[in-house]
């Protein structure tokens, strides 16, 4: 209803029923693809023919057109914005995947990431007019040892799953110092790891056995111990696990590994839920990565960037990598090769360079930023209500959707597919029909460990209103569902600038290249 009380959308028009010339719905733009609107033989800049100077280009100058659209500034300017609004994005509104950490991003991590000396400082910059960034490094290096009680920080890792290689490389390190890489080369994980664990352990050469779960959703100790003998290398566990639980037995699992000569793996991919409250080197964790991108805020999505330092123990600080970043007094210097850690004293025994250069500059600043302005009190509480947020999500839906373990949950609230027994509704159109709600679904699917999983992490970010919101939308949804409305969830989404995809057409035959359609009078 608008002001003066008049409907502003009637009832009985559908989204459907009410076509237009152009394609476009009101504020919702129509748009061709770029080549389809772009004009080859333009540009939208001109430049004039150079006047008599010689060619440098050693007889490779273009001899045919390149074959880009061309637009005027305009035209990109609108061509671009209305793709972007195509996009779902944190700004809009929710971003309830779980096992991902999608929250907000405060501008004032931007706007010191985009300072200069910091935006554009150039990887090769001589250590002398570089020392500001190397600062910056090695303060949020403290941060992140006191936040997890661990000795040493590996900051070269560029993402979560070149952190997990960081951590088992040093582990693979630590095991030939030994004389035992030959014979310990089992590593266990939990069946519901994260996919990147697996992969990363098979890549240093381990072979990877499953841990079964327990009833609770948690890791079987009494299994694990059972696998456990002299040719574990170590184990690879995320807590909170991917369930969204607690590991209850985290210091019993530890000691059971540790008793069996192996070592302790923790993904941190879910830090954002006990950061400030819970330090895992406390539990007994011998080497965590900790995504920056996603516990402290910088920009997650989109291919990166990432950055993914990994903390290590004491057992496993020796054979941390270089580069890494030394204070002398008042001057930072990097130490760059194996030769040098050894003189140096620390990483005497590093496994060597995991990266070409020294980790990711706008994470780091972005991270700093987010932990400075929050003060170790503020990360505490963002952890508290990321929590608080999940376990009121999980409570307000649990009366339509099935949860898919009894309790209270961590960061993220999972529910199965149980409610939409006999409805003729699966997980996927139940997805899609959250998309006509003007919400990203949840990550469905996963874990695997549980049938047709919805995994919701609500983070701090959101206020009780968007929550409220969020869970009325999925409610009336599971209602609906129940009612017998399941041809409206097989059409959806309607309201979307594309329907629903052959998702698995789209993934085995993917249309990745424009050709120019065939002229009629060719065709003919």
């Amino acid at each position: 209803m608008n002001a003066q009380g008049r409907p502003s959308r009637p009832d009985n028009i559908a989204a459907t029923d009410a076509p237009t010339f152009t394609g476009n719905k009101a504020l919702q733009i129509e748009e061709d693809l770029i080549f389809e609107v772009g004009d080859f033989a333009g540009t939208g800049v001109d430049f004039p023919e150079p006047d008599g100077a010689p060619s440098r280009l050693g007889g490779l100058e273009r001899d045919a057109p390149i074959g880009l659209p061309g637009l005027s500034e305009p035209e990109t300017m609108r061509h671009y914005v209305r793709l972007s609004q195509k996009n779902y994005a944190i700004d809009m509104g929710p971003f309830p995947l779980g096992s991902c950490t999608m929250k907000h991003n405060p501008r004032l991590n931007e706007k010191v990431a985009r300072l200069p000396g910091f935006a554009d400082l150039h990887p090769l910059t001589p250590e002398a007019q570089a020392q500001g960034a190397l600062e910056v490094i090695d303060v949020l290096s403290t941060w992140l040892k006191e936040l997890t009680g661990m000795p040493a920080v590996a900051m070269s890792p560029k993402a979560g799953a070149h952190g997990e290689l960081c951590g088992m490389m040093s582990i693979k390190a630590a095991l030939e110092a030994r004389g035992e890489a030959a014979t310990r080369t089992r590593v266990l994980a939990p069946e519901s790891a994260h996919g990147t664990n697996p992969a990363t352990a098979v890549q240093c050469g381990f072979t990877v056995d499953e841990i079964p779960a327990d009833k609770t959703g948690r890791v079987d100790l009494a299994a694990l111990k059972d696998m456990l003998g002299p040719d574990v290398a170590g184990i690879m566990v995320t807590n909170p696990n991917t369930c969204g639980l607690f590991e209850r037995d985290i210091r019993a699992i530890a000691e059971a590994v540790h008793d069996a000569g192996g070592y302790f793996y923790c993904d941190g991919a879910n830090f954002n839920a006990i950061a400030g409250k819970v330090k895992p080197g406390d539990l007994g964790v011998d080497a965590m990565h900790i995504n920056l991108h996603k516990t402290f805020s910088t920009p997650h999505g989109g291919g990166g960037p990432g950055s993914g330092p990994t903390v290590l123990s004491e057992a496993l600080a020796p054979f941390a990598p270089v580069p890494y970043v030394v204070r002398e007094g008042e001057r930072h210097t990097l130490v760059e090769t194996r030769r040098a850690a050894k003189e140096e004293g620390e990483s005497a025994k590093s496994f060597g360079r995991l990266t070409a250069f020294h980790g990711q500059m706008g994470m780091f600043t972005r991270a700093l930023s987010y932990m400075m302005s929050h003060g170790v009190d503020g990360v505490r509480q963002a952890a508290e209500d990321a929590v608080l947020n999940a376990n009121y999500v999980q409570a307000r839906l649990k009366s339509e959707m099935t949860p898919a373990f009894d309790g209270y949950c961590m960061h993220e609230a999972l529910f199965d597919d149980r409610f939409l027994k006999d409805t003729g509704v699966e997980t996927i159109d139940f997805a899609k029909a959250m998309i006509d709600e003007g919400y990203h679904p949840m990550t469905m699917y996963f874990p695997l460990v549980v049938h047709g999983a919805m995994l919701i992490e609500p983070t701090e970010s959101e206020s009780k209103r968007e929550l409220d919101q969020f869970c009325d939308a999925l409610l009336s949804l599971a209602k609906r569902a129940k009612a017998g409305e399941a041809d409206a969830f097989k059409a959806a989404p309607v309201h979307a600038p594309r329907r629903r995809l052959d998702e698995t057409a789209a993934a085995r035959k993917p249309v990745l290249r424009w050709t120019p359609p065939i002229p009629a009078e060719a065709a003919e």
